[in-house]
């Protein structure tokens, strides 16, 4: 990618505050994306190697909920990261995600970022801190919508 690229990286709350140096390395495989409205970026429960910062646009989080089909778990849009399940094993989606509109985003190879982890701990742990936040702040997502369809389930399709 070019510097453009590693300049607009280093925009994202994701990134505020890492090193240049480990910027530049997102950034050289990271891809610019577009995807049109209800394209599927994931299912739950396929093989996860990647990730995705959102430029611009929307996608839903969902999860498959017995007897009730898809539910959506949390919107996301700009500035936000999207997946998480390629760093670590099994590398398999814990939820689905689909585009709720046209959606640009940055899409960051998660095989190569496990090799750079593996080969520069100190980056291993700097971006591991911070998809933990990602991680805590889905489950939490995900707890407060069941309890939500558990406490109003007329309110759900």
């Amino acid at each position: 990618m070019n510097s453009t690229s590693t300049s607009a990286l280093a925009g994202y709350q994701f990134t505020r505050g890492m090193a240049d140096d480990d910027i530049a390395a997102l950034a050289s495989v990271a891809t610019h994306v577009k995807m049109p409205a209800r394209h599927r970026l994931f299912e739950e429960g396929g093989t996860a190697d990647r990730f995705w910062l959102i430029q611009a646009g929307r996608v839903a989080l969902d999860m498959h909920v017995p007897g009730r089909g898809r539910v959506v778990i949390e919107a996301l849009g700009m500035g936000d990261v999207i997946g998480w399940s390629w760093l670590y094993p099994p590398y398999q989606w814990r939820l689905g995600a689909v585009a709720m509109q046209p959606t640009q985003a940055f899409e960051i190879d998660g095989a190569k970022v496990r090799e750079m982890c593996a080969a520069d701990p100190g980056f291993g742990y700097e971006l591991t801190r911070r998809f933990l936040v990602i991680v805590v702040n889905r489950l939490q997502a995900t707890r407060s919508r069941l309890l939500e369809l558990d406490a109003h389930p007329a309110d759900w399709p």
